[in-house]
């Protein structure tokens, strides 16, 4: 055999692995619900509850946080990030949490936060201005 059918069979290999352990990674999402009767890892789609207390001591432990999100169906439930509070966290307008019901409780190992965009109060301050022109 030549050598490139050796990089060929290489890669081949390397792209089965990468769909395989991208296909293991691949979790539903649910609400607080449903994922307290599945037991597997689900993705869940929230806010951020404000109003609740968020617990992070990085001198205790670097990778414990907890925080309250509300999700689809307006239930409000603490989640547990296994890792470090993201910085601006307080800011996001949409969180993701991936992982299991623990009794009451969502673990969550990941984490993906949708922020307001930096270009939100400029197009809100062109839009006013353009209003004000017209009146």
């Amino acid at each position: 055999m030549k050598k490139i059918h050796f990089v060929a069979i290489a890669m081949i290999v390397v792209a089965i692995a990468l769909l395989v352990n991208a296909a293991g990674d691949m979790s539903t999402y649910a609400t607080f619900q449903q994922a307290s009767t599945l037991d597997q890892k689900v993705k869940i789609a929230g806010q951020l509850a404000k109003d609740k207390e968020m617990v992070y001591n990085p001198e205790k432990d670097p990778n414990y946080f907890s925080f309250f999100i509300r999700d689809a169906d307006g239930e409000e439930r603490q989640v547990v990030l296994l890792a470090a509070k993201p910085q601006d966290f307080e800011l996001s307008e949409q969180i993701v949490v991936t992982g299991k019901m623990e009794g009451d409780q969502f673990i969550a190992t990941d984490l993906l936060m949708k922020c307001p965009s930096k270009y939100k109060d400029e197009e809100i301050y062109i839009k006013s201005e353009k209003s004000a022109q017209a009146g």
